[in-house]
């Protein structure tokens, strides 16, 4: 899939092509047909594309980045895809609303600053010492946006802590699952980053490897 990426603009990766796969997978089993979609921290747009060529109705995009939000937009009308795109935080710019398929590949990578960044490229993965900045946020807020029997689709790094995830969503009244898992070689950013996280204990002497896990969320 053709997708255009401005500077500034995560670059779909490896974590991107997992939950695509995923969403492929439901569309060939005709789970997607006529749900609306909202895909959280959307970058390029690519996932809530993916998600409307495999059957659904609707597609909203939110992302704090202003390049993000126009990059968003750009692809879902290349593609013809008619997308609303929101520039915010988190849910915070669809509230009340409710959706059938809330899509997530937040920023998660551990980082020196207790804080992400907001005017580097780094923004599009740093998120604070352990990774889970944003990843807790839309664990205990997921559930705001999902119709009763919505589904939120999560991908993520195993260096995040794949089981907090699982008990902040257990915490906020969702039933959560492991759909899919995939081992990738380090990539330019992880590789820089090795030494300072071998040395705190994120990563083992000898890894050079990451677990993606793709986690998904339901209503009890």
């Amino acid at each position: 899939m053709l997708i255009v990426r401005p500077p500034g603009v995560y670059r779909a990766q490896q974590d991107t092509s997992l939950l695509r796969a995923v969403l492929r997978q439901r569309g060939r089993l005709d789970q997607l047909t006529g749900r609306s979609v909202l895909d959280v921290c959307s970058g390029t747009g690519a996932l809530g594309i993916e998600a409307l060529r495999s059957g659904a109705a609707s597609l909203t995009c939110v992302d704090l980045s202003l390049r993000s939000v126009l990059a968003s937009w750009l692809n879902s009308r290349l593609h013809g895809v008619p997308a609303t795109v929101r520039r915010g935080d988190l849910f915070s710019p669809v509230l009340p609303r409710r959706f059938d398929l809330v899509l997530a590949n937040p920023p998660y990578m551990p980082a020196a600053s207790l804080t992400p960044p907001r005017h580097r490229m780094a923004r599009c993965w740093d998120a604070g010492p352990n990774g889970r900045i944003l990843l807790d946020r839309i664990c205990a807020e997921a559930s705001s946006v999902l119709n009763d029997d919505g589904t939120l689709l999560l991908v993520q790094s195993g260096l995040a802590d794949e089981q907090a995830t699982l008990d902040r969503l257990m915490k906020a009244g969702l039933v959560p699952e492991v759909l899919a898992r995939a081992r990738v070689p380090f990539g330019p950013v992880l590789r820089a980053r090795a030494p300072v996280l071998r040395a705190r204990g994120l990563l083992a002497f000898e890894q050079t490897e990451e677990e993606l896990v793709v986690i998904e969320a339901c209503h009890g």
